[in-house]
């Protein structure tokens, strides 16, 4: 980064230094907290996930590990251990192992990449493959994809591996370092420093491991070029645009954003422009050849950094929608940056000193974001709070009552709410509305309760949607209550591989219903008076997790069975 470093405390509680309208959006921007769900890392650098489906998150640390752990809830994280130690790497400075990104196929071809500094200090780009045991790589899979000379200096290193939708791999690398890119490397384009690269990588067992993408503008790896350090940058997984924090020289940090559809061929201008500003402009096209940033800050004393991040499109904070995540190493400034829409332009909310040493936000499979702080050693969750909303939540809980579940909440204040709708999850991720309360709309608060019958046994998640009259809406936290299977009547074996269920009936049930995660009956057969096993035939529907429920006139049984 080629900052000075300072000391700040980690973690200070968050104030608002600027708040700017957007359009079609509130006039307040969500409010971040930051809650740490993993700590005790080595420099951790990045969050990545494998795509597969798994729920599992990979940390990557500096001095070259990689660990791996399976989430079960947004904030609960279990280590399953070292997926991968990555050799061969110098780690003074800003060297070491940088970034990590799964194959769009890794699920079938268990490739994937990792990007460091090797011990001559040049950028390499290597790929492995994962071992029979899926948390665990082979390490003895490496191959090198490219390397990078980068003589002379330690730092502008980049960089950031991303897959694309087109399936090409994108990888962001700085300029080469020393005051002012000297050599002039982000505008030369045969130079592969400074620029955000494509390559088309082949997973075949024999070199070349990659040729350039096709349409590249130079015909060779680079896709953009004119960047100074941009040493975190993402796709918007909604729209595919591409967003990069781009570390300034002496006096602008910058957040550049373009469409996916303009992305090629673009021209961050730097070393000819440091933010908006000239820099040094010999032998540089006029200004207008050059995407300006979407924001810029200046530097501030004694030091600033900008970390690009990710923009929200996650289901936990749905006010959040849209907006970018960026923040400055050193200050521990958030950026919320929203892109208008219809019109050009963008609007940015900055919360003060939330968090410093941020080196990344990542992004769970479902799209929720956490911060990685290298500083502190420790990932953090993201949780956001709508400032606008008129009603103050007191307390939530749940109960068991005669096999149905009751849920009592009580506000201590409402201003023109409009209702609470009630959702309900099976794995506290992924929530289904079951109902409606309309609030009572009391200045001194009140009092509500809702009884709701599940669909499963086992562990089961609650919360209220609080939405006021204007439709902007935020959420409770989350109840869960553990709900017991009987085991008199029952199904065998939960998992469906050959397209038939098995009930083993011993008690008379009327009817069996086949739900699936989002509540929907799919599948209804009449059992009524018949003992013993009963065959299903399934195998016209797809695989995934359902209900199986059996039912008479006074009971509910309720089984979650897996179709392959």
């Amino acid at each position: 980064m080629n900052k000075v470093r300072i000391n700040l405390i980690p973690v200070i509680i968050a104030v608002f230094l600027i708040v700017v309208s957007a359009e079609n959006a509130r006039t307040q921007a969500p409010v971040i907290s930051i809650t740490p769900v993993i700590t005790g890392l080595s420099a951790p650098m990045q969050l990545v996930h494998a795509g597969d489906g798994s729920n599992r998150v990979f940390i990557v640390q500096k001095t070259g590990a990689i660990q791996v752990y399976q989430s079960s809830s947004p904030t609960s994280f279990a280590l399953l251990g070292t997926f991968l130690t990555v050799t061969g790497l110098s780690t003074n400075g800003e060297r070491g192992l940088l970034s990590l990104a799964f194959h769009p196929n890794y699920s079938t071809n268990g490739f994937f990449y990792v990007y460091y500094t090797n011990t001559n200090g040049d950028l390499e780009l290597a790929r492995y493959q994962v071992s029979a045991n899926v948390n665990v790589a082979d390490a003895a899979s490496k191959v090198i994809v490219l390397t990078i000379p980068h003589p002379g200096q330690s730092n502008h290193n980049g960089g950031e591996l991303h897959f694309g939708t087109d399936g090409y791999l994108y990888l962001s690398t700085g300029d080469g370092g020393g005051g002012g890119d000297p050599n002039n490397n982000a505008q030369t384009n045969s130079v592969l420093l400074g620029k955000m690269l494509r390559l088309s990588v082949n997973t075949s067992a024999t070199a070349p491991f990659y040729i350039p993408a096709p349409g590249n503008p130079y015909t060779n790896e680079v896709f953009n070029k004119g960047l100074r350090n941009p040493f975190r940058w993402s796709f918007d997984r909604l729209t595919h645009d591409m967003w990069i924090g781009d570390v300034g020289q002496d006096s602008w940090e910058e957040i550049n954003y373009v469409r996916a559809d303009t992305a090629i061929s673009v021209n961050y201008g730097w070393r000819c422009y440091e933010g908006n500003t000239a820099y040094n402009t010999a032998g540089c096209a006029s200004a207008t050849t050059y995407v300006s940033p979407a924001y810029t800050y200046a530097t501030q004393d004694p030091s600033a950094a900008i970390t690009g991040g990710v923009v929200y499109r996650g289901s936990a904070f749905p006010f959040l929608q849209g907006f970018y995540i960026g923040a400055d190493f050193y200050s521990g400034n958030f950026y919320l940056v929203l892109k208008n829409t219809g019109t050009p332009g963008f609007n940015t909310a900055i919360q003060t000193a939330l968090q410093t040493g941020v080196s990344d936000f990542g992004e769970t499979e479902d799209g929720e974001v956490y911060s990685v702080s290298l500083t502190a050693g420790n990932v953090s969750r993201l949780s956001a709070v709508d400032p606008a909303l008129p009603l103050k939540l007191i307390a939530f809980t749940g109960s068991l009552q005669n096999g149905m579940v009751k849920l009592n909440w009580k506000t201590a204040a409402e201003e023109n709410v409009e209702s609470f709708e009630i959702e309900y999850s099976t794995n506290g991720s992924v929530f289904t509305k079951t109902g409606t309360v309309a609030a009572k709309n009391l200045y001194s608060g009140s009092t509500y309760s809702f009884l709701h019958t599940p669909v499963q046994a086992g562990k089961i998640f609650y919360r209220l949607k609080m939405i006021d009259i204007d439709k902007a809406f935020t959420f409770s936290p989350v109840v869960s209550l553990q709900l017991q299977e009987r085991t008199r009547s029952y199904i065998s074996p939960t998992l469906i591989q050959n397209g038939i269920i098995n009930i083993f009936l011993q008690e008379n049930f009327q009817s069996f219903e086949l739900v699936n995660s989002n509540g929907n009956i799919v599948l209804q057969k009449n059992i009524g008076g018949r003992i013993g096993r009963v065959d299903i035939p399934v195998n016209a529907l797809p695989a995934g997790i359902y209900f199986a429920r059996l039912k008479n006139n006074n009971e509910v049984v309720t089984h979650k069975i897996f179709i392959r």
